[in-house]
């Protein structure tokens, strides 16, 4: 069995590693509690600190602000649904199989996800431009995500492309647009729909043989 690449280093990511200090994993905790409970109209940087149990300049400190907590929140959230997929990832052979499993379960793991769900419900006129607009950091999180697993495949021999990045990127933007946009005339409703729909236009998209 070929492996995937782990989870990119949290650098790489641009994972912030003040999320190891217990401190700063508290906070992020409770921003996630606050969210989840009262949406991000309602959730203050007070807030976060009152449930936190820590001080409101102790939030400021390590995060700079509501807006900066909430990313690095994201981040950590997208590192989890990352991880998850090169779980379901490991436990596939082939190039191909492992980017049909990989972008059937981010699609459904990031469709189920608790916060991402209830802000795009409850605060879309702020989570969309956040994703879109101004989601450039999230694009950048999926392509380099991506990415690595790809520049592996391509040392290992098991796939030829010149520009993996670019790939990547297109990928990721292709993905984005149906979690913000589900509905659709393409049927993705459930894993084997999104098994089918990668194998019929991600693949090709590599220059891997796909189901037309």
């Amino acid at each position: 069995m070929t492996n995937a690449p782990p989870l990119l280093e949290r650098s790489t990511a641009g994972l912030d590693d003040r999320v190891e200090d217990p401190t700063s994993a508290k906070i992020l905790a409770a921003a996630y509690a606050q969210l989840l409970d009262f949406g991000l109209r309602r959730t203050t940087v007070e807030d976060v600190a009152r449930r936190a149990g820590v001080a409101r300049i102790t939030v400021y400190r390590r995060f700079g602000g509501r807006d900066e907590l909430l990313a690095t929140l994201l981040r950590e959230e997208a590192a989890k649904v990352f991880a998850e997929v090169d779980a379901a990832v490991a436990t596939v052979d082939g190039l191909e199989q492992q980017l049909t499993e990989g972008f059937a379960v981010l699609l459904r793991s990031a469709r189920s996800h608790p916060l991402l769900q209830r802000l795009l419900t409850t605060d879309a006129d702020s989570m969309i431009p956040m994703l879109t607009t101004g989601g450039a950091f999230v694009i950048a999180l999926g392509r380099e995500y991506l990415t690595s697993h790809l520049d592996r495949a391509v040392r290992e021999g098991r796939l030829a492309i010149a520009d993996v990045r670019s790939a990547a990127e297109v990928a990721v933007r292709l993905t984005m647009s149906f979690l913000l946009t589900p509905e659709s005339v393409i049927p993705l409703g459930s894993d084997e729909d999104a098994r089918r729909f990668a194998r019929r236009h991600i693949l090709p998209s590599l220059n891997l043989g796909g189901e037309r």
